[in-house]
């Protein structure tokens, strides 16, 4: 499970990358917010529409390597991203890193899931992963990315090539391999509902990660450092929330703990935009990261649970597709803030959450 978490936190660490990024395209580079956000959709595209199809070819086929293969491709897209001068090749490299993510998270996820059992705690530890990759992007990237520009996200290759090739050394294709293939029924209702909840989940977790910075520098007056510990403090967060979310599920049960999340995540937010200090918002923001990922771990598993046959479809949709689509409305989350600035989005995102409480009212128990 450890090997899991890191790659799925080496593999995250490159989507995480490009919220981190966006600001200083805006700041270095002159783009425009539709433009910026332009870069957000290319990620979203690359990484959600393939996914559904790899989770199936995974589930009928052998594909292991997938997993080794798609996080050193996102590095590497990500990593020439920022070194790329026109903006359509910038476009297609970040498309290219959302494919790499697209072939990893079906595979690791139907690996993660055999190697876990039942355990909604041990699952988190490889959804985990993907929060430390969140959390990582913006604590190691805004350092250098203030010092050398844009440019800087070559210094993020290495660590993409070298987790692929321990990947294959360690064959981590073997403890898929003889995994027993899981039975029952597919109950394909309740799990449209999740996905549901997933996609309204990735709406949040997009407007919030490409735009808490810009609202602490252009609307609470912070600096850049202090914006990228919003940043940080939000993904902080979201380790938190995800790992205790794995343990809340395994005493209270997956669709409690989803409920739970959800309603705790309105009144953070409202508070997130209401409070007037840069300083005393850091810590509403590290809050919204518990409460919007207490359901993370516990919406893979439930996931796999409605789809028992086909956990790299589950993996892939509840990893992939709904997080990643989020990502196809951030024009629209530009266009807000062109209008109405950063905190614009905010007051929009604190609505949002409302949809995945009623959605939930209507999970059951696999």
């Amino acid at each position: 499970m450890w090997l899991w978490g890191t790659a799925h936190a080496v593999d995250d660490m490159y989507q995480g990358l490009v919220p981190a990024v966006v600001p200083y395209f805006v700041l270095d580079r002159g783009y425009g917010y539709v433009a910026a956000t332009g870069l957000t959709l290319a990620a979203a595209l690359g990484s959600s529409i393939p996914q559904p199809f790899i989770g199936l070819a995974v589930d009928r086929r052998r594909l292991d390597w997938f997993a080794p293969a798609g996080v050193a491709l996102a590095g590497i897209g990500l990593g020439l991203a920022g070194i790329a001068g026109p903006y359509p090749l910038v476009l297609a490299l970040i498309f290219l890193s959302g494919l790499g993510v697209a072939m990893f998270h079906p595979a690791a996820g139907k690996g993660a899931r055999e190697t876990a059992g039942d355990s909604a705690a041990a699952m988190s530890v490889f959804a985990a992963g993907g929060s430390v990759g969140f959390f990582l992007a913006p604590v190691l990237a805004t350092p250098a990315l203030m010092a050398m520009g844009v440019g800087a996200t070559a210094l993020f290759i290495p660590p993409a090539v070298l987790i692929a090739f321990v990947m294959l050394r360690k064959h981590t294709r073997a403890a898929v391999s003889a995994a027993k293939p899981r039975e029952g029924a597919d109950r394909w209702g309740p799990f449209a509902v999740l996905t549901g909840i997933e996609v309204v989940r990735s709406l949040l977790w997009v407007g919030i990660i490409t735009f808490i910075e810009l609202y602490w520098i252009r609307h609470l007056g912070s600096g850049h450092a202090v914006a990228g510990i919003a940043l940080a403090g939000f993904m902080l967060g979201s380790v938190i929330g995800t790992l205790l979310g794995g343990r809340l599920a395994d005493r209270f049960g997956a669709v409690r703990t989803t409920r739970i999340g959800g309603v705790l995540i309105i009144p953070l937010l409202i508070l997130l935009r209401v409070v007037p200090d840069q300083y005393a918002a850091l810590a509403v923001a590290l809050a919204v990261g518990i409460a919007i990922n207490i359901p993370f771990a516990v919406l893979v598993k439930l996931a796999q649970d409605y789809l028992p046959t086909r956990p790299g479809t589950a993996a892939g949709v509840t990893l992939g597709l709904a997080m990643s689509v989020g990502g196809l409305f951030a024009p629209a989350y530009g266009l807000i803030a062109e209008a109405r600035g950063p905190e614009g989005v905010f007051t929009v995102l604190c609505v949002v959450p409302v949809a995945a409480v009623v959605l939930g009212l209507f999970l059951k128990r696999p």
